[in-house]
């Protein structure tokens, strides 16, 4: 790997759903995205919800990433996360599944309001990533 590339690889419990060169990688983190460029310095985050996004030969290509954690060390990304999923899986049932748990969720006291905010937070990244195929 050429020192100017970062390794991302992308891991949830059941796969291997990612192992790719990037020019520069665009995280979540729970408090923020981050963005990830070669010889970076060490770092280990929490993940929130959100988009993931890596440049590759020019081409952007993005995942939904549901929470977990990230490790960069030696031009190594290292996401591990619950699930992913990129943008072309992203499908109408996908979509249904999502609406169908944020519809389930009631929001009345503190934890399950932040359940329900949770499962909005979920849908938002989905729909968002739904129509861009990449």
């Amino acid at each position: 790997m050429a020192a100017s590339a970062l390794q991302l690889s992308v891991i949830t419990p059941e796969q291997q759903v990612l192992e790719q060169q990037a020019d520069e990688v665009v995280i979540p983190a729970h408090d923020g995205e981050l963005g990830i460029l070669p010889q970076r310095a060490p770092l280990m985050c929490e993940l929130g919800i959100g988009q993931l996004r890596f440049v590759a030969g020019g081409r952007t290509t993005r995942l939904f990433v549901d929470g977990g954690f990230a490790q960069v060390f030696e031009n190594r990304v290292t996401v591990l996360t619950n699930r992913a999923l990129l943008a072309a899986q992203i499908g109408k049932d996908v979509l249904a599944a999502a609406e169908k748990a944020v519809a389930a969720s009631p929001g009345t006291d503190a934890d399950k309001r932040v359940a329900y905010e949770r499962d909005q937070r979920r849908l938002s990244v989905l729909r968002s990533l739904a129509g861009s195929g990449n």
